[in-house]
């Protein structure tokens, strides 16, 4: 009876890869398959049908090694020495087809090498290889650069549709969506590999125009607008979802779809922040464009405090403060309250001229200066505003750090506050959306105790660019009209909690994971999260950035709009081809995706 199975297996393997390569319907579930297939089982296919995906693909099918993995096999060669040379660089991890930003997660997650890529050059060639996917019952993943949080754009045993090198970026003065009789609107279209700065530098810098996207200049296009998507002035444009005209996707069935509010609109719905990697893979996307504001601006400080008792009238003073001077539209990104009683201010903001930002802070440094028996201030309280149009013009701002390899777009660059976060190696990662009616006067006292409660586990980080109470109303509006949680709608800001170590990648020199620095911080970052519960009950959580380990994801995700992306999921994708942790759908199948269990 095996061989017999064995010998059906592989007769059923040699069908399906025969098939043409355009796209017809299928169900694993419909066609009796419990699992997807893997290397070691007899229906993966032969060398034949890879020999044909490759020449479909234009011969760009590669065999995927690890980043690391000559580390091993030659710790001395060439090939070792270049990647230890450029692991610091979030550009080169996001040009390695294995390569992702994180190193991994404790008890959660681990980088592992897909054994096919496709280094798709085209929606063509992306058709072809979901095609092949499907027909062979493969565990398929999609990555532009690998900057997920959550792992999902990696998994051992798998065909990996790598798209990283589809960056092409055009700038349209007056675009408008297929079929529709709208007014033309400034846009931009991304393919589905380009990053923000490749945004950034053809919208601001050589269009002076502004799209909203990622604060990380290296973050994909792709899977910030798919996850719904904030970027520095949220506040100010909305999400990076919401500016979403139109969109070219390749469906589970191989077939490609424009989709906007005319055509095939619930899609198009879904894909402003039902998860990236789920419904299809985008091939291109058009954003709206918006007037470029004259100043951009920053506020920065470190506050020392010398007493828990001083720590606890900060955090109640930054609270009135913020409410009164920066609950608006012009103001976003963070302040940090550490558990060692340092208060961070790394702000940005939008549309304010440099006098405007510095009265802005004004009440709020005065205050700070006006206790030196509370309060020090490490390297002075600052606040301006600069000329917009420079704002990522990376050779000339000293706070990037530009790509140094040769070749390189001499306007590819980072964030040096960035840095720590490239080959991070998570112990835990948690968020939650604060409502703004927390800051109302009969309200302010109750956060302001559970900040300082939270802040002795662990440093609390306010990310205020991450929720749309205070944004424009036009802001408020489109976010309304994507698939987020609307709690988000509500909230002031969003809480991100987390804490890890140095590099661990599979395969590194020297890596070693601190095990039970991992359990502890782990442990703490969930007590504190719980005393913001207290006053924050059911807040939700933003999917691009959060807890690996969520219980209730759907209704912390996306909430009363969960069920109207699962319908929609199974519409389009019903045999669960397409696979993420946490997506929708995904309470289908087994945590690594192999197997069905819905």
């Amino acid at each position: 009876m095996r061989m017999h199975r064995r010998t059906l297996l592989k007769s059923m393997a040699a069908a399906l890869a025969l098939q043409p390569l355009a796209g017809a319907p299928f169900s694993l579930k419909a066609a009796g398959f419990a699992a997807r297939v893997r290397p070691s089982d007899p229906a993966w296919p032969g060398a034949s049908s890879w020999a044909k995906l490759k020449e479909a693909v234009g011969g760009n099918l590669i065999e995927v090694q690890a980043p690391f993995a000559s580390c091993a096999t030659d710790p001395k060669g060439l090939v070792c020495a270049d990647a230890l040379k450029n692991m610091g660089n979030p550009f080169w991890v996001g040009d390695q087809p294995a390569g992702t930003q994180v190193s991994g997660w404790y008890d959660a997650w681990a980088p592992a090498a897909s054994v096919y890529a496709i280094k798709v050059r085209n929606t063509a060639d992306i058709a072809a290889g979901v095609n092949f996917a499907r027909t062979n019952n493969l565990r398929l993943v999609v990555k532009g650069t690998g900057h997920s949080y959550l792992g999902t754009s990696n998994a051992p045993d798998s065909l990996l549709i790598w798209t990283r090198g589809m960056n092409k970026v055009t700038v349209h003065d007056a675009f408008v969506p297929q079929g529709s009789s709208d007014a033309p609107v400034p846009a931009v279209s991304a393919e589905a590999g380009a990053v923000w700065i490749d945004m950034y530098h053809a919208v601001t810098e050589q269009a002076g125009r502004y799209v909203q996207g990622g604060g990380c200049t290296d973050v994909g296009v792709a899977g910030l607008v798919q996850g719904g998507g904030f970027g520095s002035f949220s506040k100010g444009f909305g999400t990076g979802g919401a500016s979403l005209l139109e969109a070219e996707i390749v469906t589970a069935d191989g077939n490609v779809l424009i989709v906007n509010a005319n055509s095939n609109p619930d899609l198009f719905w879904a894909l402003k922040g039902g998860g990236g990697g789920t419904f299809g893979i985008v091939t291109r996307f058009t954003l709206r464009t918006h007037e470029l504001p004259k100043y951009l601006g920053f506020a920065g400080g470190k506050i020392k405090t010398q007493s828990d008792a001083a720590f606890a009238r900060l955090i109640a003073q930054f609270l009135g403060f913020y409410r009164e001077n920066l609950f608006n539209p012009h103001w976003g990104e963070q302040v940090h309250f550490g558990s060692d009683n340092v208060f961070e201010i790394s702000m940005v903001c939008q549309g304010l001229e440099p006098a405007q930002a510095q009265i802005a802070w004004k009440p709020f440094f005065d205050w700070v200066k006006a206790a030196p028996q509370d309060y020090s201030v490490d390297g002075g309280l600052h606040a301006g505003a600069w000329d917009a149009k420079g704002w990522w013009d990376v050779p000339n701002n000293p706070s990037m750090i530009r790509d140094p390899r040769p070749g390189a777009p001499t306007w590819h660059g980072w964030w040096q506050g960035d840095q720590g976060q490239v080959g991070a190696y998570l112990h835990g990662y948690e968020s939650l959306w604060l409502p703004a009616a927390l800051l109302r006067d009969d309200r302010k006292a109750q956060l302001a105790d559970a900040l300082f409660a939270a802040s002795r586990h662990k440093q609390i980080e306010f990310h205020l660019n991450k929720g749309i109470a205070g944004a424009t109303p036009e802001a408020i509006a489109a976010t309304l009209q994507t698939p987020m949680n609307p709690a988000v709608v509500d909230a002031f800001t969003l809480v991100i909690i987390a804490d890890g170590e140095a590099p661990a990648y599979p395969g590194l020199p020297g890596a070693s994971i601190n095990l039970k620095a991992a359990k502890d911080d782990a442990h703490a970052i969930d007590l504190a999260a719980a005393e913001l519960r207290k006053v924050a009950p059911n807040s939700g959580s933003y999917f691009n950035e959060t807890n690996y380990f969520n219980a209730n994801w759907q209704q912390e995700y996306w909430g009363a709009n969960y069920p109207k992306l699962r319908a929609i999921k199974n519409k389009y994708d019903p045999g669960g081809l397409f696979f993420v942790h946490h997506g929708v759908g995904s309470e289908d199948w087994s945590a690594d995706g192999f197997t069905r269990v819905g």
